[in-house]
């Protein structure tokens, strides 16, 4: 089941003339595929759900991305051509300032071109990328943690001597109060994720980590766009009530809560994609409309 929907997606791969072009043979295209689809794919799991699960792939890009990964230069001067600028522009968003963005952005190619090597392997982020979401989308999530990790390690090379003039009692206290607030948040975030149906999950991970749009999701479940919308609506709101009840019983304020949660992402730990992604599997689609359009209807 799972290698005949493997083999009819690398087909369609191939006759689209999307892998041999960057150096990916047929069957290279079946492995990675085969690399993905074991990764989220959990039994039991019917042979229509398996179709809808490749074909839902960005199969172009996932070749693209892997075959950079690989070193493949004609698949770098595609990939500079399509999102050298598009990267610069989000660097540019995050920075707010034109030599950082370029310095952050250029870190980033350093290690998707993968100019380290490890047990003499190219060890290229862009290997991490599955398809199941844009490319494009995926690049700004990594910028953005390149972009977070550099900030925090800043703040820790901090000299002693600024902390001084800075008044190093009142910063001690005050990072205290940070870290205890973060951990906080952290836990309440986590606990209330962790806790949600797969379907729930799927959904937040696809629109707001993977960025696929309504329509797009709607098309995956089955269901119109509308019911998706609503659906979403409801779901943000319950997730936002449901973490301020749990920083409220950890014992913050409701002020404090609320001020918690609109904390600078910069300075969060929570691993949000992990915690959407984990051990979701694609959601039964057949049983879905139904579901949906029932409690769209009640609700």
């Amino acid at each position: 089941m799972l290698e005949s929907a493997i083999a009819r997606v690398a087909d369609d791969l191939h006759s689209r003339n999307h892998c041999e072009p960057v150096g990916i043979s047929r069957e290279a295209c079946a492995a990675i595929l085969l690399e993905v689809g074991q990764k989220y794919l959990r039994p039991p799991i019917s042979d229509s759900q398996v179709r809808e699960f490749f074909t839902s792939l960005h199969g172009e890009e996932l070749m693209l991305a892997r075959a950079c990964a690989a070193g493949n230069e004609h698949a770098w001067e595609v990939f500079l051509t399509r999102y050298r600028e598009k990267l610069f522009v989000s660097a540019l968003r995050i920075a707010r300032e034109d030599s950082a963005a370029r310095e952050l952005a250029d870190s980033l190619y350093a290690d998707l071109y993968a100019t380290r090597l490890r047990d003499g392997e190219r060890t290229s982020k862009l290997n991490s990328y599955t398809g199941r979401g844009s490319l494009e989308g995926w690049l700004r999530a990594v910028l953005a943690q390149e972009y977070v990790n550099r900030f925090r390690k800043t703040r820790r090379l901090v000299s002693l001597e600024e902390e001084v003039e800075g008044g190093s009692q009142f910063a001690a206290t005050q990072q205290q109060e940070e870290v205890a607030a973060d951990s906080r948040l952290e836990s309440a975030t986590d606990e209330v994720l962790a806790a949600l149906p797969e379907e729930d999950r799927f959904i937040l991970a696809d629109y707001f980590l993977d960025e696929r749009t309504l329509a797009e999701i709607g098309r995956v479940l089955r269901v119109h766009e509308s019911t998706i919308s609503r659906k979403l609506d409801r779901l943000t709101r319950s997730v936002r009530k449901q973490i301020l009840g749990n920083l409220c019983r950890q014992g913050m304020s409701r002020r404090e809560a609320e001020e918690a949660m609109e904390a600078d992402v910069r300075d969060l730990r929570v691993n949000i994609r992990k915690t959407l992604t984990q051990e979701i599997a694609t959601p039964a689609f057949s049983d879905k409309r139904a579901e949906f359009r029932a409690r769209d209807g009640s609700e």
